[in-house]
């Protein structure tokens, strides 16, 4: 059965990949067109810009002109990049590969033109970075934006995406061949029919334009050099030796680009001060060193026609090494591949001119070119590639043996020394991390039912009517739920159930369920849950720990594994929802401390918690992050759904102004997300939140859940400091006069403490109270809680009131507090409790929900930081 699935789905695939060729072809031919345009404006914009920058050193001294020009050009730069298309910043390749790997990165046609016009500007300021890599994903982002607006399947946009990307470095090196072997060796390594088709097209479209368009100055002008080819099997192991060099250099490269990027993280500074910074630098560099050192775009081409000259090969050597690490750190938009060419080039020269001192056979201009393909194969890890550009930017034959021999062995030894591809490294400094797909044979033995179950799942009690669970069929897709007492699954209840059910509309679900229910284990395997629902005939299968239930499994649920691991569209197991989309975002200088999250979502309460929230973030000098949240159905992809944005705008555009008011730096966005919860966490970890400050209802209706889904999940699972709120009857901040903060000595009781300070500016002439509650039993209370927090309390230099610290005598800690509450009005209860205390409390009835759900004032619920 299995197999015959297997086969009826690669041949509908197969029927779609044939009915879909011509139309893919027909856009292939389009992108390649566009990409092409792009590359030759890019390479024209740059280049008129450099040579500006190089005659105003004519005027006014290279000392000056260059830093300014440098500083001024690339602070511009990085503004641009920060402020319209982060996702512009660096080279590019890596954004692309992330994208063709379904990570969440966004590729459009404004991502594209602010890569266009950023990279004009950045080479422009003179920094020692390339054009050919932000070609690449100019040329992937315009194919993104075209597939966006003709949508098709996701197969075929990633197909387009990676033919953008080819036709891009096809026309910038105007080399076809190696924009196709680009796509297959590096970006999606694929080598199918309609990848082939595809990429071979619109490279050659991006090749041809390029060359009617550029004309020869789009290649190496070999003929006016009087070039010709020498080589001679003697020069083999000097060949292996330019080899060995180029691979061990071009990994210390690659570690220096990698501790680069590291030191400017380490400096905390915006997007544009590092670029204006890199421009800085590089101008002092370069306003020291020769005039042709000025001209980064003819600077190769001097080096392979030179004459051999080892004292300057060796000059340009390490001034481009440390030039391209102080550019590239930076991230500044530019790429890799034309500086590791010039390096190369200066490395093949330097060793073509020993060669030529002790046997005398060869040219230093054949060592250089060789040493070109070599140098670029270490880096980029794409000797393929590598030998295909240089050979058609030369087009001549007798090159190619020793570029293949340099090539290959600078490949091999690179990537024992680094092992792993650049471009991956890159990724994972910013927490992205593509995973490697399992196996499809294996698929059934090697995923578990954990590993493919919805973990989130709607259940019925068991005590409800039939009339209640009919209504809870006609608001749900569900055809079945699992039904559940204390937690523990006793039994099932389907569509197919109710057709006879009517008449006892008012008869117990308990009585009308399938009782024990087929069970799986979380460890069983998928074959396994496949045997058992074909067995019985059943479309779902609950999965239990013991008779906890903990998710439920279906037949879709298992085809959807199978498919993505056909499609290779996962590196995770498992039916997990799709990661939350930014259809919309403001940023703000990156100037705080730290950084607090603030969800909104209900007008009505938004505006006091913002102000709570601000009051914190002055306090500590922290940004803030306004996230709101737009769910769609888990039917639709978020980043295709389309979504009306216009009262969230509204709301986070009065967060903004509020921020402004009180002068601090705010950063907003919208997501689209299957799961609030999910997209919460995804935007902590992303934006390395410090603190998150959100409103909580105070009791949920959801079965088996504490606080809420959403809630239960933040609080098991998000690292940072967690604040909720519950807003009282009386919301109004002016009126939060007189806090209580019940103190027990746990953990999080330094936390609530420091928060205090900040909260209570909100009322006028606050009072706090802190306390503690004794058993009547208890004739010496011990009062070293109280009194340490109080004197914790009174050292905060801007706390100005009035502080009393008071115990209480109750037989229950939620009775004596809710009852203080009511006999002496207070405002506002804080309350401090671990993560596992403060869940573990609220399962038994104890504090925290008891005390929210028994007072009708505004309850602040704190838990610490889970990070050690």
């Amino acid at each position: 059965m299995l197999t015959q699935r297997f086969r009826n789905l690669w041949q509908h695939r197969r029927s779609l990949t044939i009915s879909s060729m011509g139309y893919a072809n027909a856009e292939a031919c389009i992108i390649g067109l566009v990409a092409a345009l792009s590359a030759v404006l890019l390479k024209q914009g740059s280049g008129w810009l450099g040579t500006w920058r190089v005659h105003s050193t004519q005027f006014l001294p290279a000392w000056l002109t260059l830093p300014l020009i440098g500083m001024s050009f690339g602070f511009l730069a990085g503004w641009l990049v920060q402020r319209l298309a982060p996702e512009a910043a660096g080279s590019g390749i890596p954004q692309v590969k992330a994208s063709l790997a379904n990570i969440p990165i966004k590729l459009s046609w404004r991502v594209a033109g602010i890569k266009f016009l950023s990279t004009i500007i950045s080479l422009g300021s003179g920094i020692t970075l390339g054009r050919q890599g932000p070609t690449v994903q100019v040329g992937a982002g315009l194919a993104a934006g075209m597939s966006r607006t003709f949508p098709t399947s996701p197969d075929h946009r990633r197909q387009m995406i990676a033919a953008g990307a080819g036709a891009g470095l096809s026309a910038a090196f105007n080399a076809p061949i190696a924009g196709v072997l680009f796509i297959i060796e590096e970006l999606l390594q694929d080598v199918s029919g309609l990848t082939l088709g595809t990429a071979i097209i619109a490279c050659f479209i991006g090749g041809v334009i390029s060359r009617l368009l550029g004309g020869g100055s789009l290649q190496l002008n070999l003929e006016l050099m009087h070039y010709s080819s020498k080589f001679s099997l003697l020069e083999i192991p000097i060949f292996l030796l330019l080899g060995v060099l180029a691979g061990l250099l071009g990994a210390l490269f690659n570690r220096g680009l990698i501790f680069s990027i590291k030191t400017y993280n380490r400096l905390h500074i915006s997007l544009p001060l590092r670029v204006a910074l890199a421009g800085l630098m590089s101008g002092l560099i370069v306003s020291l060193l020769p005039e042709y050192y000025r001209d980064n775009a003819g600077l190769r081409e001097y080096m392979i026609a030179t004459q051999p000259n080892l004292l300057l090969a060796a000059i340009t050597f390490i001034s481009q090494f440390i030039l391209t690490l102080i550019a590239f750190g930076s991230g500044a938009p530019g790429g890799l591949f034309a500086p590791s060419l010039i390096l190369g080039s200066c490395l093949g020269h330097i060793v073509g001119v020993f060669e030529s001192q002790l046997l005398g056979l060869g040219s230093s201009t054949t060592y250089a070119l060789a040493g070109m393909g070599g140098f670029f194969s270490a880096v980029s890890k794409v000797p393929m590639t590598a030998i295909v550009i240089v050979f058609e930017m030369t087009t001549d034959f007798n090159l190619v043996l020793p570029l293949m021999i340099v090539s290959v062995t600078s490949y091999l030894v690179a990537d024992q020394v680094v092992p792993g591809s650049l471009y991956d490294k890159l990724l994972q400094l910013n927490g992205i991390k593509i995973q490697k797909d399992a196996p499809i044979e294996g698929i059934l033995t090697q995923l578990t039912a954990q590993d493919v179950m919805q973990q989130r799942v709607e259940t019925l009690d068991a005590e409800i009517c039939i009339d209640e669970v009919m209504q809870a069929f006609s608001r749900s897709h569900h055809r079945g739920f699992p039904v559940v007492e204390n937690n523990k699954l006793v039994g099932i209840i389907t569509q197919s159930d109710l057709q006879n059910l009517y008449p006892f509309k008012h008869t117990p679900l308990r009585e009308m369920m399938t009782p024990k229910p087929v069970t799986v284990t979380p460890k069983q395997t998928l074959s396994n849950v496949l045997y058992l629902l074909d067995r019985y005939q059943i479309s779902r299968l609950p999965v239990v720990d013991g008779q906890r239930l903990i998710g439920i499994i279906t037949r879709a649920d298992i085809i959807r594994a199978e498919v993505d691991h056909i499609n290779c569209e996962t590196g995770v197991s498992g039916p997990q929802p799709e990661p939350s989309y930014v259809v919309y975002q403001t940023r703000s200088p990156s100037v705080g401390r730290g950084r607090l999250l603030v969800t909104v979502a209900n007008p009505d309460t938004a505006e006091t918690l913002l102000k709570m929230a601000a009051t914190i973030a002055r306090d500590r000098h922290y940004e803030l992050e306004c996230l709101q949240i737009i769910l769609v159905s888990r039917h639709s992809s978020p980043s295709a759904t389309r979504v009306r944005t216009a009262k969230s705008r509204r709301l986070l555009k009065h967060a903004e102004n509020l921020a402004k008011k009180w002068d601090i730096p705010i950063h907003t966005q919208i997501r689209v997300a299957h799961d609030v919860a999910q997209a919460v966490l995804e935007t902590i970890k992303e934006r390395h939140i410090d603190l998150i400050f959100m409103g909580w209802k105070g009791n949920t209706s959801t079965p088996g859940r504490i606080f809420g889904t959403v809630v239960d999940t933040i609080i098991r699972q998000a690292a940072c400091d967690v604040v909720l709120v519950k807003l009282g009857n009386l919301a109004d901040v002016n009126h939060f006069n007189r806090w209580l903060v019940p103190m027990a000595g746990g953990p999080n009781a330094p936390i609530a403490i420091k928060l205090l300070p900040a909260l209570v500016t909100l009322g006028n002439n606050p009072e706090i109270r802190l306390t503690q509650v004794f058993k009547p039993s208890e004739l010496k209370p011990d009062m070293r809680v109280l009194e340490e927090s109080t004197r914790q309390l009174m050292r905060h230099r801007n706390l100005h009131s009035t502080v009393v610290a008071a115990p209480i005598q109750a037989d229950s800690v939620a009775e004596g507090l809710i009852n203080l509450v009511k006999t002496e009005g207070y405002d506002v209860v804080v309350l401090g409790a671990s993560r596992e205390g403060l869940l573990q409390q609220a399962i038994q009835g104890n504090i925290p929900e008891t005390i929210a759900s028994g007072v009708d004032i505004t309850v602040v619920l704190v838990r610490g930081s889970l990070n050690p």
